[in-house]
């Protein structure tokens, strides 16, 4: 007999919500299908607290508002790992991401207990559990789901449970709590999911090495595959690939001719959408430079200022080590110039203005 429930109707589901009033926090996991889709389709929600375990099937039910206005109670914090997909799948039910969270991913970072760690290794490491793999890949679309399936869905908040307290004291022994509360509400901050199509071709590597008329023409591509993607609810490869995108950048192509050279582009592509592409490309190509989204400009150091960057740059890798942080996910030498330069970067909030000390985040030395 199984230790957790798994809920197909909406009584259950109701009785279940009232039972967890009151909590503190939960620990949160879903479910979801995205590989021929833009959104996610979310297939399960599993939820555990100290006492009880849940799968909540969100194809049985007519309605998830009554789960929903729990999981969006701001009195409950809401205990995830590697968080972002799970809270973007969120925003796109609510078009908010439910606050607070606690991110078991992020915590490992700066706990030293290692960068981009799976839930798994995670879990092997602090509780000495080995977790099944077996179902990584499923389709979690199918019905009905078989018991070894939902079992290794709920482990997925089992040991949620269980690493949650332990990183919360560890953190609060450290005093860094309050710094990462401030990394983990810039999780859920609206901007991060947002859909904002003029933004999309920040997302595609390798865009720094364009030109300023070329990062303009990458600009009006990637919008027009993100609204293509999102009217059509296509993932935005089907639509065209980001090494497409950054070639057609790259050569700017004036009429069908030249497009047709274009290394990579689908026969079908050119001649379904050759004429929007040669107008977006056309149309960005006119833009005034002053509008051309140009990487910033480096920030004005003084000679003393330029000699302090590599010094601070040797102290945070210090203590970047002392904590056992991989000295490269604390700063580069853009965010000290501009923490030097008195102007915003990444040094001044969360674990990282924590990890380097209020001196030198106030630009004196530590």
């Amino acid at each position: 007999m199984s230790d957790f429930r798994y809920i197909v109707d909406q009584a259950a589901l109701t009785e279940f919500c009232t039972r967890l009033r009151g909590v503190s926090w939960i620990a949160l996991d879903t479910e979801f299908i995205r590989e021929q889709t833009f959104y996610p389709q979310l297939c399960l929600i599993q939820i555990a607290t100290p006492d009880q375990i849940a799968c909540v099937d969100p194809l049985a039910l007519p309605s998830l508002d009554y789960l929903l206005d729990l999981l969006y109670d701001p009195a409950i914090t809401k205990v995830l790992h590697a968080a972002h997909q799970d809270l973007e799948l969120f925003y796109h039910l609510r078009g908010a991401a439910p606050v607070p969270v606690f991110d078991t991913q992020l915590a490992a970072l700066v706990l030293g207990q290692g960068h981009q760690l799976s839930y798994a290794a995670l879990v092997q490491q602090l509780l000495g559990v080995e977790l099944d793999k077996a179902h990584t890949r499923a389709d979690w679309r199918h019905r009905p789901l078989a018991p070894e399936w939902l079992a290794y869905a709920a482990d997925d908040v089992r040991y949620l449970r269980g690493l949650y307290p332990r990183q919360l004291a560890a953190l609060r022994e450290r005093g860094w709590l309050e710094a990462l509360a401030e990394d983990f509400q810039a999780l859920c901050h609206p901007d991060r999911y947002r859909l904002q199509p003029r933004e999309a071709w920040r997302r595609i590597r390798e865009h720094d090495r364009l030109s300023g008329v070329q990062r303009a023409v990458l600009r009006a591509l990637a919008a027009w595959r993100e609204e293509r993607a999102t009217a059509h609810d296509r993932p935005r490869r089907w639509i065209l690939g980001d090494a497409v995108l950054l070639e057609l950048a790259r050569r700017m192509p004036g009429d069908m001719e030249q497009l047709q050279r274009i290394r990579g582009l689908p026969a079908a592509t050119l001649q379904r959408h050759g004429e929007a592409l040669l107008a977006r490309i056309a149309a960005a190509r006119t833009e005034p430079p002053e509008q051309w989204p140009n990487r910033p400009p480096r920030p004005r150091l003084t000679p003393e200022q330029v000699v302090r960057v590599d010094e601070w740059l040797t102290l945070i890798a210090a203590r970047a080590n002392e904590y056992g942080i991989p000295p490269q996910v604390c700063a580069d030498r853009r965010d000290v110039e501009n923490l030097l330069a008195g102007l915003e970067s990444p040094l001044r909030h969360g674990w990282r203005a924590a990890l380097i000390g209020p001196r030198l985040v106030g630009g004196g030395y530590a």
